[in-house]
Order: C-alpha cells, then sequence, then structure tokens
C-alpha cells in the first residue's frame, strides 16, 4: 500500500508527542528530526521537506501551541495542516468549458498508464458527474495504443475517434473536436503520444496540439512508483506545456509516497485524481486533507462511504437489513453482499480508512484472509439456490459435494453452516434489544 512506511514512521513519532500534557522546544526538535528522517526515507523533495520542516517548527514551537490545555494533539494539529497543504490544501476540480465541449489533453511519458488512465478518467465522468465523454487516440506511434484505446472503449461502451497511424495528432484531434460537437460529447479527452524519455520531438509535437486546440486542461499522468524521478518529469512538462493537473497513477503499489508529497510543492500543479488499482473504476479524485488523515492513522471515513455509496443500492440494503432483522437473510443475501463489500477495493485498505484501527491492539498484525473469504464464496457458490436460501437441506451427502465442488473440506463447510447461523441469531438477539427485549449473551461468531 502507497505510503505505508512513511505512515508507520510518522504515526510513531507524533504518538510519542500525542499524550504529553506538556511539550518542550526540545520535544518539537526531536519530532521534527524524525519527520524530517521518515520524509527524506519516502523520497521526498530535499528542498520540500526542509521548508516543510522549517513551517512546522515555527507554528509548533509558538504561544498558541504550546500554551494550550492539549499541546501534544496541537502540534499533531499542525503537522496534519502542513501535510495536507503540502499535497495542496484542498482538492482540485475538473474544468467544465463555457462552451462544450470540454478538451483535456493526457500527456506523460510511455509506461506511466495514460491510456488506460484516459479511460479510467472517461468511466469517472460518466459515472459520478454524469457526462459524455468522447476518447480521442492521438498516439501514432504505437499501434498498439490506438488498440488499447479501442478495447477500452468497448469495455465502457464508449466511442473512440481515431484515423490510424498516417495521420497527424494535430489533425486528429482537431476532428475529434469537431466529432464531439457533432454528436453532442461534453468532454473530449485526447491520448496523447509518450516516449521512454523526454525529447524536443515529443514536446514540439504536444505544444502544436496544444496551440491547435487550446485544452481546457492539460494532465500530466506520473507513474508514482518512480519517486524523485516523477517530480523531474513534472518539471519539464510543466516548463513546456504548462499542465493544468497531474493524475498520479499505482498509487495503490508499493510507493514510498515521494511524488505525490513533492510534486505540488515543486511545480505549483495540484494532484487532481490518483490511481488506486488496475480495474476501470478505480481512479480517486485526489483529496489532500483525506490523504493526509490516511497518512497519519486517523482514518478516512468520508472516502469509505462514498465507496459504499457508489457500490450498494440503496433499496437493496433496506431489503437486506429487513431480512437481517426477521432472520431470513439467506447465504445468497451473503454472497450479494461479499460481492459489494469486494467490489469498494482490497478489504486491508478499507479497514485502515476507520479511524482507531491503526490504534487498536495487534492491529499490525491485523489483516483479512483474502484466500479465507474465496474460499466462503466458493463453498456458497457450490451450493444449488434451493441450498442457499434453506442450508438446513444440506445432509451430509450435499456437504461433501459442497466441499469437493469448493475445494474444501467438509469440516470448513460445517463451520460455515454454524458461524452463518449463529450470525443470524445474533441479529436476532440485537433486534430484540432494541424492543426493549433483554438479549441472552450475545456470541460474535465472526470476532
Amino acid at each position: 500500500m502507497a505510503f505505508e512506511g512513511l505512515a508507520d514512521r510518522l504515526q510513531n513519532t507524533i504518538k510519542k508527542i500525542t499524550g504529553k500534557g506538556k511539550v518542550s522546544e526540545q520535544d518539537v526538535n526531536a519530532m521534527a528530526r524524525e519527520v524530517r528522517l521518515a520524509l527524506l526515507e519516502a523520497d521526498v523533495n530535499f528542498k520540500v521537506v526542509k521548508d516543510f520542516i522549517k513551517r512546522i517548527k515555527e507554528k509548533a514551537l509558538g504561544q498558541e501551541v504550546l500554551g494550550s490545555l492539549t499541546p501534544g494533539q496541537q502540534v499533531v494539529k499542525v503537522v496534519k495542516e502542513e501535510l495536507t497543504a503540502l499535497m495542496g490544501g484542498e482538492h482540485s476540480k475538473i474544468a467544465v468549458a463555457d462552451r462544450p465541449p470540454t478538451v483535456v489533453m493526457m500527456v506523460g511519458l510511455q509506461g506511466a498508464g495514460k491510456t488506460t488512465t484516459t479511460g479510467k478518467l472517461a468511466n469517472l465522468l460518466r459515472k459520478q458527474y454524469n457526462r459524455n465523454p468522447l476518447l480521442v487516440a492521438c498516439d501514432i506511434y504505437r499501434p498498439a495504443a490506438i488498440d488499447q484505446l479501442k478495447t477500452l472503449g468497448n469495455q465502457l461502451n464508449m466511442p473512440v475517434f481515431s484515423m490510424g497511424t498516417d495521420v497527424s495528432p494535430v489533425e486528429i484531434a482537431k476532428k475529434g473536436i469537431e466529432m464531439a460537437k457533432e454528436e453532442h460529447h461534453d468532454y473530449v479527452l485526447i491520448d496523447t503520444a509518450g516516449r521512454l524519455h523526454i525529447d524536443s520531438d515529443l514536446m514540439n509535437e504536444l505544444i502544436d496540439v496544444k496551440s491547435a486546440v487550446k485544452p481546457n486542461e492539460i494532465f500530466l499522468v506520473v507513474d508514482a512508483m518512480t519517486g524523485q524521478d516523477a517530480v523531474n518529469v513534472a518539471e519539464s512538462f510543466n516548463d513546456q506545456l504548462d499542465v493544468t493537473g497531474v493524475v498520479l497513477t499505482k498509487l495503490d503499489g508499493d510507493t514510498r509516497g515521494g511524488a505525490a508529497l513533492s510534486i505540488k510543492a515543486v511545480t505549483d500543479k495540484p494532484i487532481k485524481f490518483a490511481g488506486m488499482g488496475e480495474k476501470l473504476d478505480e481512479l480517486e479524485v485526489f483529496h489532500p486533507e483525506r490523504m493526509a488523515s490516511r497518512i497519519l492513522g486517523m482514518g478516512d471515513v468520508l472516502t469509505l462511504i462514498e465507496k459504499a455509496q457508489s457500490q450498494v443500492d440503496e433499496k437493496r440494503a433496506k431489503e437486506l437489513e429487513e431480512k437481517m432483522r426477521t432472520m431470513s437473510f439467506t447465504f445468497e443475501d451473503f454472497l450479494e453482499q461479499m460481492g459489494q463489500v469486494r467490489n469498494m477495493g482490497p478489504l486491508d485498505d478499507l479497514l485502515a480508512m476507520i479511524p482507531g484501527v491503526n490504534k487498536m491492539k495487534g492491529a499490525k498484525n491485523l489483516q483479512i484472509d483474502e484466500k479465507q473469504i474465496s474460499q466462503i464464496e466458493a463453498m456458497i457458490q457450490s451450493m444449488t439456490k434451493e441450498e442457499r436460501n434453506n442450508p438446513d437441506i444440506l445432509n451430509a451427502n450435499r456437504k461433501r459435494r459442497v466441499a469437493k465442488g469448493s475445494g474444501t473440506t467438509i469440516a470448513q463447510v460445517n463451520r460455515l453452516i454454524k458461524q452463518f447461523n449463529d450470525t443470524k441469531k445474533m441479529m436476532k438477539q440485537m433486534t430484540n434489544m432494541q424492543s426493549g427485549k433483554k438479549g441472552k449473551g450475545m456470541k460474535f461468531p465472526f470476532m
């Protein structure tokens, strides 16, 4: 997960100062030294780190902090505020043209995930903003890029405009915008060519496209895994194209976080989106404050709620709640719920968004076994529809068939059925308590 090493170091550092009833200048200096080392190890730009530490010390040593009743917590508040500011402060919205279509030019080095990100952005615009985007294939040097964009368009059921590899990118971009106007598309996403390195030919071509279509946004797609190199790339592109925003890809990977924490400070251009996985729906609006909260172990409830709202049907959720209350909840319902939760992303990442989880005893070892969850799904999927709706009919022969079909044992099947029945009883007891009835000693089978 992104920022994991940095998050661990920072959380351990601020933990030492949080509970202090009195904070001295020596305490602040010690904390600042630890934070500095943590940021440098995360590959954050040296100058950025120097300025960041200077601001933290100035604010943390101020009378407002040291003189407060909870100085330790005030210092942590300063660190969070400065971390948020470092990544851009408030989240930056995507532009909307006065007269459609809004033109977005996607630029970046080859291998950063630019073409895939173009598809992801189109999907996000349609799902979250109810927009109707058109994808335009302007990478004429890598035929696979055109095919890749067309494949993404097919997966998203979204149109892709291309003119092959024998027409100039400028002409393709102009014709694409004309088509967008004719067919009433309100966004045009232009996928431009990249190189393995920055060269004058690449930049001149991008400058020509920019001059011809006058984009409302120029998004630089940067691989977050490249660390300091990402900052150098961002500087070069920004100097010549004056980009309007950055999209970080692979932020779900084992990245130290240096790019995310340095780019805004170095280029003064906001990070607008972040790729959090390989799927086409795993592009998120970048919220600096929420990311700062995640890094400091304070959770991210708003993003968790948004993920849940995007995956869960509200009407269906109420139906399932009623089923739980009446003990008519079935394996069929349980399988559906598991699917919705898994669509929200890796379960470990979701857990990290819950405030306080990192402070729980044994939290470092608190990992969700995805293999075990897959086994549960396999067992339920190996049941017939009748068995899922009425597990009581699962006799020895049926259980043997379910175990064989799911690659598990009869003992595992029995354990699943027992846990499921215990959970239904628990829900009934909770309903009785809410109704004013006295519930017997409750047992939480999954905890």
